[in-house]
């Protein structure tokens, strides 16, 4: 008896700690992240192999605003893509990568990323995760390789724990630095524009912003809606890519940039470039892919009188024998005036968005 007593005392501790050990693994289980309703969005894209969870989400955070993944731990993700700029470089044309190096395209804002088909100007990058790769290691950006990147956060007891709590044990690797970040950058959600809270009658538009929507949405007049969603969906763009009829050049390979054709290789797709949305616009001048434009009046009166024909300029750009859409002044401005109740204060406000503290 007093065996079997002495045994079952024994047996006692060792069942608490299993149950302990039990309880703090549920604990540490990942918590999807809790996205906002989006009603009036297109069904979110989900990475089947790579699901946002909070504590993924949050390690990337981290990791996004980390100057650790440069050669010189000067610069980071977020030195390019600054929160209140809605994470492109404006008022910069052209970001400066690791000492100085200027970029030679202008940087691209980050929300609403889980929506777009690729990555980068020329969508060289088919998912975030293979976007996130490239800045890392590519020499005129952050020139850090990635065995390199790995070792400098592996010693870190910081983001050991984090790497733990984020994928179930402490390995860290250059797969699971980009899935945190393509988390973190997933979460970027802009919806909470003056247009969102008009469109779901939450605001009015002013007689000049509503003008500029029915403009926008016009075929015979803006028609921006061929290549810019804005009453089908809440995107502001199709995603795809195209040639806005910048420049006078007949030639494709005269392009002094490519583009997509330099990705494809197909003749038709030079001086073709994404389609970036329409959404944070008062935030992110200067535009186009390189910069030229100062200000979004500048924009407008292009698309207006500017538009060139050119080689491969989309077929879409119905007013190109014109030279544009021919709006007049007043036109130009209530156009200007609906674009900018895009624009989501809230977003480039939002504490969970911003630099993390330790």
């Amino acid at each position: 008896m007093n065996g079997l007593r002495a045994t079952i005392l024994w047996a006692i501790p060792l069942f608490v700690s299993v149950l302990m050990m039990s309880a703090l693994g549920k604990q540490r289980e990942p918590k999807p992240y809790p996205f906002p309703k989006l009603s009036f969005f297109p069904p979110m894209p989900v990475a089947a192999d790579n699901p946002v969870t909070v504590e993924g989400a949050e390690l990337g955070r981290f990791l996004f605003y980390d100057p650790i993944l440069s050669a010189d731990s000067t610069i980071s993700c977020a030195s390019c893509h600054r929160q209140e700029a809605a994470f492109s470089d404006g008022p910069m044309a052209f970001s400066k990568g690791i000492n100085g190096v200027k970029q030679r395209r202008n940087t691209l804002p980050l929300f609403n990323l889980a929506w777009y088909p690729a990555y980068f100007w020329d969508g060289r990058a088919a998912s975030m995760e293979a976007q996130v790769f490239e800045p890392v290691r590519a020499h005129d950006e952050m020139n850090l390789n990635w065995p390199a990147a790995e070792k400098r956060i592996a010693r870190s007891q910081f983001y050991r724990r984090r790497f733990a709590a984020a994928f179930g044990d402490t390995r860290i690797d250059s797969v699971r630095i980009a899935r945190a970040i393509a988390q973190f950058e997933r979460t970027l959600i802009s919806n909470r524009s003056k247009y969102d809270l008009a469109i779901t009658n939450r605001a009015r538009f002013t007689p000049d912003e509503r003008a500029g929507f029915e403009l926008a949405n016009d075929m015979t007049k803006a028609d921006c809606l061929h290549c810019h969603t804005t009453d089908a969906d809440a995107l502001g763009t199709t995603g795809q890519f195209s040639n806005n009829g910048l420049d006078s050049i007949f030639n494709p390979f005269a392009y002094p940039d490519a583009g997509r054709g330099k990705i494809t290789g197909k003749t038709t797709d030079y001086g073709k470039f994404k389609t970036p949305s329409l959404r944070n616009l008062a935030f992110t001048a200067p535009y186009m892919h390189d910069g030229r434009f100062a200000t979004l009046e500048e924009v407008v009166n292009f698309y207006s009188h500017g538009v060139h024909s050119s080689a491969n300029v989309d077929s879409r750009m119905g007013t190109v024998r014109t030279g544009g859409a021919q709006l007049t002044p007043l036109q130009q401005k209530q156009l200007v005036a609906f674009l900018l109740t895009l624009s989501d204060s809230a977003f480039v406000n939002d504490r969970r968005f911003a630099a993390p503290s330790r």
